[in-house]
């Protein structure tokens, strides 16, 4: 039974979080929109209530009193700059520069002015009101008169600012409002406003200061008041969603969790159904409730689609099992152990078919008609499958008794041709190529009833397809006459025929293999054995192929003549399986290559051969007990072919990978080394194991 999940964080918890996410985000947007909003509003009335100040003070002065001043500050200025700097305020010399203007503040201008500022500050209610002027040569700013409560005294001067030398450029713009915050001060804004003569000469400009520390202390407050609120609105609206998002969708959706578990976990009988929706009762009103009728109509769906799966799949298996007896019974029909005929030297052959589907349409054949006549077949019936498969059946039974019944192969086709177009109401047909070689001579007649031409290797040559008419394919039509045509096979010539599955193989982009890509499959290594061959040319289609699906059936069969003195140069030692015969051996393999016209260095080397099969025989062959071991030399037509046959048990010494012969030897595993070496001495090495034995054949190629 499935353990219960245990859920980290609920859907609620997280529709609470979004919503407090979602209102804080608010909350601070609104409160940034507020407060943006609200300081643009004061800023730009402060700035407009002190330049319309700043205007009121620059039309009330009288702009003769305040040009006499500055010409009376201006002069003593003017007479200590090169004394005195901002940075030497505490300097004696500062001291000094402050009294020369005492007389200033005693003249009628500057007490003129100085009460119309004061009465103007005490009305409004300011910081500061002052009037000073932009010394053109130091472009500081310096104070004729200052009504504030802490006034700067005449010949007061501040440094340099950006905005002083834009005056100096252009006085009449004066100082535009402008907002500062200051320790010593606080928040301030302030302007100045040009006052003109009557000849239209800034005299000076009259400047208002307005504080508002009052303004922004009261909106920090109130702005901190504002996040409260809505921090409590907030908290408030989190319990009222987070009960009515329980009661309206976490119940419900925990409901259809529940009862999707129970699903699961809920044990039936074979061919009942489940019921863990069908009582779940959710009214929501909405998509949740939609969502249970949707579970409800699955879960019946779902039951009846496991009664049809269940039927369904009993009915597959049973015909799955009909289908692998069938593949095994097509299988066994097809000769498939080699060396087929171990007595006869004359020839080597080697056969494979590797279906599409469960059961294939192709089938090869070889059978002795009698001691000098060996019977051919390479055929492919249309379709695939079941119907193909027991076309099949049909056409090899026929083909083999008539052909051991004698005849060429035009005859045996014709006979056979008759019976299969009788009660073919499915149309199927079937390509044959049909040979009979006399193997004593070579001499060999065949028929080709639709199907893909040979391919003919002559002595050390390469392949080549061998080309001529066909005749129609057997069971197409009643009364056909089969054509036949002679071949002549001499020692040394090999014989490749193969179904339209070789030459049609199809990649991903539906290339085909075609006769090129086969003739250069074969004539890779033509020499080979058959059943190396065969293997280089399924290698040859898988690797072209990829992981594209196989489309037909794919069958080959390989002849390879020696002629009828095959058996000459053929000799046996029969010898225990022990490490003390191995030099009995290997005098053995001497003698009967050197007799063969092997040369010395092929020999050292097929000693070394030997000794390393055999010892393994020796050590590994007969675990319980002692055996023995067969050794078999054929020498021919160039050509030293070693056979090394035991009775123990079944091992494959060409399983192990071959070792990475790049490591040193203490980096790479031990064994497998030896059989590297034997692969490394011999053109052809093959196992196999027939009728209890181990049989390792090499071929060693010496002659021209």
């Amino acid at each position: 039974m499935k353990q219960k999940k245990k859920t980290r964080f609920s859907l609620g918890k997280k529709a609470v979080l979004l919503i407090i996410l979602l209102a804080l985000l608010l909350s601070i947007v609104a409160v940034a929109v507020c407060a943006v909003s609200f300081n643009r509003a004061t800023d730009r009335n402060y700035r407009k209530a002190a330049t319309e100040l700043a205007a009121t003070i620059s039309t009330v002065v009288d702009p003769e009193q305040v040009m006499d001043l500055r010409r009376k500050v201006s002069a003593v200025y003017n007479s200590t700059e090169n004394k005195v700097g901002s940075e030497d305020m505490d300097s004696p010399y500062y001291l000094d520069y402050l009294q020369k203007f005492q007389h200033v503040k005693t003249t009628s201008s500057y007490r003129a002015l100085y009460e119309t500022l004061r009465g103007i500050q005490e009305v409004n209610d300011v910081e500061s009101v002052y009037i000073l002027y932009v010394d053109e040569a130091t472009r500081a700013t310096v104070y004729l008169v200052d009504a504030s409560d802490d006034p700067c005294e005449p010949g007061n001067f501040d440094p340099v600012y950006e905005q002083n030398a834009a005056v100096v450029d252009h006085p009449e713009v004066g100082f535009p409002a402008y907002i500062t915050n200051t320790e010593a001060y606080g928040w301030l804004v302030s302007a100045g406003v040009p006052i003109h003569t009557d000849d239209g000469i800034v005299a000076a400009y009259a400047f208002v200061d307005i504080s508002m520390n009052d303004i922004k202390a009261n909106q920090q407050t109130f702005f901190t008041s504002l996040l409260l609120l809505l921090a409590i609105l907030t908290a408030v609206l989190c319990v009222v969603f987070a009960l009515g998002i329980n009661a309206a969708m976490v119940r419900p959706v925990n409901r259809l969790a529940e009862a999707a578990r129970r699903y699961y976990d809920e044990e039936v009988e074979a061919g009942e159904g489940r019921n863990s929706f069908a009582n779940l009762n959710v009214r929501t009103g909405d998509e949740i409730e939609e969502l249970s009728h949707a579970m409800q109509q699955m879960e019946q769906d779902m039951n009846q689609y496991i009664r049809n799966l269940t039927a369904v799949t009993a009915e597959k298996e049973r015909i799955g099992a009909e289908l692998n007896v069938a593949t095994q019974i097509q299988a066994d029909m097809l000769p498939r152990i080699f060396p087929a005929f171990p007595d006869r030297n004359e020839f080597d052959i080697y056969a494979t078919m590797t279906p599409a589907k469960e059961v294939g349409g192709d089938f090869y054949d070889f059978f002795l008609i009698d001691r000098d006549h060996l019977g051919l077949v390479m055929a492919d019936v249309s379709g695939k499958g079941v119907p193909a498969a027991l076309f099949m059946v049909i056409a090899k039974t026929l083909i083999k008794n008539r052909a051991q019944m004698g005849g060429g192969p035009a005859e045996i086709l014709r006979d056979v041709n008759e019976q299969l177009c009788e009660g073919n109401d499915a149309g199927l047909f079937v390509t044959v190529w049909l040979a009979i070689l006399e193997i004593s001579t070579g001499k060999g007649l065949a028929a080709n009833a639709g199907h893909e031409h040979p391919a003919l290797r002559r002595g050390d040559g390469t392949y080549e397809m061998v080309k001529y008419r066909h005749s129609p394919a057997v069971a197409t039509m009643d009364g056909v006459r089969f054509r036949e045509h002679a071949f002549q096979l001499e020692p040394g010539d090999s014989l490749f025929v193969y179904t339209d599955g070789v030459a049609e193989a199809t990649n991903a982009g539906m290339e085909l293999f075609g006769e090129e890509r086969t003739l250069e499959a074969l004539n890779r290594e033509p020499g080979a054995s058959p059943y190396r061959l065969l293997e280089n040319m399924k290698t040859s289609i898988d690797e072209f192929v990829g992981d594209a699906m196989q489309f037909d059936d794919i069958t080959m069969l390989c002849l390879h003549y020696f002629g009828p003195d095959a058996s000459a140069g053929q000799d046996t030692l029969r010898v225990p399986a022990e490490d003390g015969r191995l030099y009995e051996v290997l005098d053995f393999v001497e003698e009967r290559l050197r007799a063969g016209g092997c040369p010395q260095a092929v020999i050292l080397r097929l000693q070394v051969v030997v000794e390393e099969l055999f010892v393994n025989v020796a050590h590994y062959a007969y675990p319980q007990g002692k055996g023995e071991a067969e050794i078999i030399i054929t020498v021919r037509s160039g050509n030293a072919v070693l056979t090394l046959v035991d009775s123990g048990v079944p091992y494959d010494p060409l399983a192990k990978p071959d070792p990475d012969v790049t490591l040193s030897a203490d980096e790479r595993p031990i064994g497998g080394l030896g059989i590297f070496m034997v692969k490394k001495f011999v053109d052809d090495i093959r196992y196999e194991y027939q009728k209890g034995q181990n049989i390792v054949t090499v071929k060693k190629r010496f002659g021209q």
